[in-house]
């Protein structure tokens, strides 16, 4: 999806929708990665704790200009997203990746032409054991993000809204 839309201006020109709860506004500090500043589509929602098994599983398929939004918890201890997987994200559509938790590989994310956003990065890798589950509403960073979604991202902020706010 091109971005002619900045956050700033879809808060200001929807103002009476964050009043309402159907644009939320991410909370938080978050660490921005990849090639690609500003992203946004729709979300396709995956909530995995330390086990990266559905994120890749996701990540390999087509992702038609979506945002793969991970719950991890919060969780600092292991890496959800790599490079590989930011590759791979890259080569197969998605818009960009949102993780509530660590990604690692910062500077092969930074050469990906993806955006990225974590709560940090850590050096470990994650365990695959197949955990987690998918297309179910995740709550975090004081947002809850349902499926079809539309997520918005560039340097200001993250915002979830409940259908495309910008113009095609």
């Amino acid at each position: 999806m091109a971005t002619n839309w900045a956050t700033t201006d879809l808060c200001d020109q929807h103002e009476a929708l964050i009043e309402s709860g159907a644009l939320q506004i991410v909370q938080g500090t978050w660490t921005a990665l990849g090639g690609k500043i500003s992203f946004g589509g729709p979300a396709r929602l995956v909530y995995a704790f330390e086990d990266n098994s559905l994120v890749a599983e996701s990540l390999q398929g087509a992702g038609h200009g979506a945002v793969l939004v991970v719950d991890g918890g919060g969780s600092l201890r292991r890496a959800l997203v790599g490079g590989n997987l930011a590759r791979a994200a890259q080569s197969n559509g998605w818009a960009g990746i949102l993780v509530y938790g660590a990604v690692r590989d910062a500077d092969e994310i930074d050469a990906a032409a993806i955006g990225v956003r974590a709560l940090g990065l850590c050096p470990r890798r994650s365990v695959k054991r197949g955990l987690g589950r998918r297309d179910e509403p995740l709550t975090f960073s004081g947002v809850t993000i349902r499926p079809g979604d539309w997520i918005y991202a560039d340097r200001d902020a993250i915002l979830v809204s409940v259908g495309a706010l910008h113009q095609v």
